[in-house]
C-alpha cells in the first residue's frame, strides 16, 4: 500500500476508536440544535477553513451549517503569507464575531489543528460570552506541545465544551522522507472531513429514527424536485439559517 493511505487509515482507526464519546456528545448537541431550530456555525482559518466549505451548501449536508469566512484568511489572498499573519493577529477574530448573529443555544464548531492562533481564540471567546456551545476539532498532541498566541494564554481545546481530537502528529504531515526534516502528506483535512461527515450522518439517522420525516439536508438541485424540497426546508428552518440562499 502507498505510504499516505496507510498512514491515513491508521489515523482514522485510532480516531474513531478513541473519539466515540466526543462524537456522541457532538451528535447530541447538533440534534438538539436542529430540533430547537438553533444555528450551527463552523469556522477555520486558512487550510482549516476547507472543512467549513466542506460542510456548507452541499447536497447531503446539513442546511443549518452556517460558515464563518474571513476574507483575509482565504487562500486566494495575495501574498498568501498574509493568511498566516492574519490568523495570528489578536483582535481579528473579535471583528469577525461582530458580524455573526450569535444566540444562546447556538453551536460553533471551530477547526484548528494547532489550536494556538489568536483568531480562533478571539472568535470562541466572543461566542461563549453569548451562550454559544463550542465544539473544537483539533490535534491535541500538537496543541499540547505549543503555547497560545493569544493574550489569554488559552488554546482552543481549553475553551471548548466538546473536543474532537484528530489524533494527528505534531506538524500534521504524516509521511517521512529519508534525510529530510519536513514530513509530507498533511492529514487533518481528510480525517477532519471523515469525522464531521460521520457526525452529520449520525445526526440525520437519529433525527429520522426520532420521527423527523425530512431532516434539514440539502437535496441535489440536479435531481427532479430537489430545488422545491430545499426551498420548503429553508422556509421551515429560516430562523437558524443565517446565510442568504
Amino acid at each position: 500500500m502507498y505510504a499516505y493511505p496507510k498512514a491515513i487509515l491508521a489515523m482514522l482507526e485510532e480516531t474513531f476508536t478513541a473519539e466515540g464519546e466526543s462524537i456522541e456528545k457532538t451528535v447530541a448537541a447538533l440534534c438538539a440544535a436542529i430540533t430547537e431550530k438553533r444555528a450551527i456555525y463552523i469556522f477555520g482559518a486558512s487550510h482549516a477553513g476547507i472543512l467549513a466549505e466542506e460542510m456548507y451548501y452541499r447536497a447531503g449536508g446539513l442546511m443549518l451549517i452556517n460558515p464563518i469566512f474571513g476574507s483575509e484568511m482565504m487562500l486566494n489572498r495575495a501574498p498568501v503569507t498574509v493568511t498566516s499573519r492574519m490568523e495570528q493577529l489578536e483582535g481579528y477574530g473579535a471583528v469577525l464575531a461582530e458580524g455573526v448573529d450569535f444566540h444562546a443555544g447556538d453551536v460553533l464548531i471551530v477547526h484548528s489543528v494547532s489550536g494556538r492562533n489568536a483568531v480562533a481564540i478571539d472568535l470562541v471567546l466572543a461566542a461563549r460570552a453569548k451562550g454559544v456551545q463550542i465544539i473544537a476539532l483539533t490535534n491535541l498532541r500538537y496543541s499540547q506541545s505549543v503555547t497560545s498566541r493569544h493574550s489569554s494564554g488559552k488554546r482552543l481545546f481549553e475553551l471548548a465544551d466538546i473536543v474532537l481530537d484528530n489524533h494527528g502528529v505534531i506538524g500534521d504531515a504524516v509521511c517521512e522522507l529519508p534525510g529530510v526534516a519536513q514530513k509530507v502528506g498533511p492529514a487533518s483535512t481528510v480525517v477532519g472531513a471523515a469525522l464531521l461527515n460521520t457526525i452529520v450522518v449520525e445526526v440525520c439517522q437519529r433525527l429520522v429514527a426520532g420521527g423527523m420525516q425530512h431532516p434539514p439536508v440539502f437535496y441535489s438541485a440536479n435531481l427532479d424536485g430537489g430545488a422545491a424540497r430545499n426551498q420548503a426546508l429553508a422556509e421551515e428552518y429560516r430562523d437558524a439559517i443565517r446565510y442568504r440562499l
